[in-house]
């Protein structure tokens, strides 16, 4: 009895080992997404800046600057509870001030996309890892009753 008892237990720490060790698999899977990322546009520059926070939780910012005026603000988190990766963002003046949360609905060869469908717009985001200097994000949804899409290509400085 003791030998089933000891082989049980072995089996419940070998498990609990395995899942703790793959518990943030999504998030790792967009660690490429650290750094500082710019574009520049000939009305200003868009600015993303991410970082990681702790083993669940990456946090960043996004904002567009013409000349010395920030024109757009908003902060960013990625977290990731259990087997689910949203994407949240708080925009100062928009959305009571609260922030919005997107589900992962897809993850496939550097191409994350996280929607929303009852947000305003966008209802989707999607981050494309190009290359390691390079990403794609893509807002998009209905605007307005029309479709609608913003494609954003930056570098990593």
């Amino acid at each position: 009895m003791k030998t089933i008892i000891s082989l049980l237990s072995l089996l419940l720490v070998v498990s609990c080992q395995k899942k703790s060790s793959k518990a943030f698999d999504q998030l790792d899977q967009m660690n490429w997404l650290q750094g500082h990322w710019e574009q520049k546009l000939p009305d200003g520059l868009l600015v993303e800046n991410w970082k990681k926070e702790n083993d669940s939780t990456y946090s960043g910012e996004s904002y567009f600057i013409n000349n010395k005026d920030t024109l757009h603000s908003e902060s960013i988190k990625l977290i990731q509870k259990e087997e689910e990766l949203s994407y949240t963002a708080t925009v100062i003046g928009q959305n009571n001030d609260l922030p919005v949360a997107f589900k992962l609905t897809s993850a496939a060869e550097n191409t994350f996309v996280f929607e929303n469908p009852t947000h305003d717009y966008p209802q989707k985001i999607t981050y494309k890892k190009v290359n390691a200097a390079q990403l794609t994000a893509t807002i998009s949804g209905k605007q307005q009753g029309k479709n609608s899409q913003e494609s954003y290509a930056m570098t990593k400085k």
